[in-house]
């Protein structure tokens, strides 16, 4: 395993560029006829410079979602992470509990996932999430980190106020 971890986001681009050069994308439920709504940010909550997500998830019209998505790599590529353990995200929110996703190639629906739950406490604080952590939801093929596409951090499953600020994303050993 090596020693270095492999930063995803340290906010040392211009907003919504993530560190490894592809953008942050605001993904809101009504893609799928959903009513959530939310905003996509980037400023500093707390001494700490950061991105953060806010809305309401709402459940009407079979809705329930908002989602801040990032490619691993340009285009349709995949991204190895089986040199990693895990995802470690620097992260502050309202106490509520909120979701990292991944998506890999065997992931061709847009409800299939690789879901692991985390709190975002009103203090900053650093959640590790080890792969073995992300569980498959509405997929049966395994979570293949050789063929990793997208990482999310997701409102999701529940009418509730978002309100998630991250400033760091890696993958660590």
């Amino acid at each position: 395993m090596p020693d270095d971890d492999y930063v995803v986001d340290a906010l040392d681009h211009q907003h919504p560029t993530a560190s490894i050069g592809t953008p942050w994308e605001l993904v809101e439920d009504g893609v799928m006829g959903g009513m959530s709504s939310g905003t996509l940010t980037r400023g500093i909550v707390r001494g700490r410079e950061c991105w953060r997500l806010q809305g309401e998830v709402s459940l009407e019209n079979n809705g329930g979602f908002l989602q801040t998505a990032l490619d691993l790599v340009p285009g349709s590529g995949t991204f190895d992470a089986c040199t990693w353990t895990g995802v470690e995200i620097d992260v502050l929110g309202n106490g509520e509990p909120y979701n990292c996703h991944l998506r890999t190639a065997d992931v061709c629906r847009p409800w299939q996932s690789y879901r692991a739950t985390f709190v975002a406490d009103p203090d900053w604080k650093t959640v590790w999430l080890p792969f073995s952590a992300f569980e498959a939801h509405r997929i049966d093929a395994p979570l293949d980190r050789s063929r990793l596409r997208r990482l999310g951090i997701v409102a999701i499953g529940r009418a509730f106020t978002v309100d998630i600020a991250v400033a760091d994303i890696r993958f660590r050993a």
